[in-house]
This record gives C-alpha cells, structure tokens and sequence, in this order.
C-alpha cells in the first residue's frame, strides 16, 4: 500500500502562480507514472500532467507552456508548478500513482485532491 499526501493548493489570482506536492508513503521500486488529475464541477476528472520512471512527461494541450511536472526521488514527492493560472484551471487536484509489475496487475493509487481556484 502507497499513501499520497498532497499540498499547495489554494486561491490565487489569475495569472498567478501555484506549486503542488505530492508525496508518496513509501519509495516505488518498481515501474510507475506519477502525476495529477483536475475535476472541476461537473465536469469529468482529467489528466493534467504525468511523469514516469524514465522522467518522460505528458501534459494536457490546455496546460503545455504554463505547468510543469517534475520529482524529487530522494523525498518520493512529485510537484506540479503551475503558471499564468485561468480561472478554467479552477478543480480540486488530485495526485495519482500507478505501479506496474511484471506479473501482476497495475495498482493506482490517489491522492485526497486539493482545492486551486483562480480569481479573475
């Protein structure tokens, strides 16, 4: 089992910026992608940003330019540093983790989310 622990959000004014963390129970030794989910109010969770065991990342189109994804293995902590905020990227944030394994299936595990909301 992997605890997620996250932190950062808040109200920020558009155009602003906001850095999340997430930090993970324990080291993953195994092949993961990390990352965050938005869900804003009636609308379906999506993926913001990820990034693997081989640090490729993968960015939403309505985010690329603005956040950026990145790690610490030493803390097993993730951040998500996000820029020129709008109020669009107003969502609770979720941190997720997904573990592969050779001969089992993949295990995702999720963070509580945090509150962004962007004034404009």
């Amino acid at each position: 089992q992997v605890q997620l622990v996250e932190s950062g959000g808040g109200l920020v004014q558009a155009g602003g910026s906001l850095r999340l963390s997430c930090t993970a129970s324990r080291s993953i030794t195994s092949t993961y992608v990390m990352g965050w989910y938005r869900q804003a109010p009636g609308k379906q969770r999506e993926l913001v940003a990820s990034i693997s065991t081989h640090g490729n990342t993968n960015y939403l189109d309505s985010v690329k330019g603005r956040f950026t994804v990145s790690r610490d293995n030493a803390k097993n902590t993730v951040y998500l540093q996000m820029g020129s905020l709008k109020s669009e990227d107003t969502a609770v944030y979720y941190c997720y983790l997904r573990i592969s394994y050779i001969l089992e299936p993949d295990q995702d595990y999720w963070g509580q989310g945090t509150q962004v909301t962007v004034s404009s």
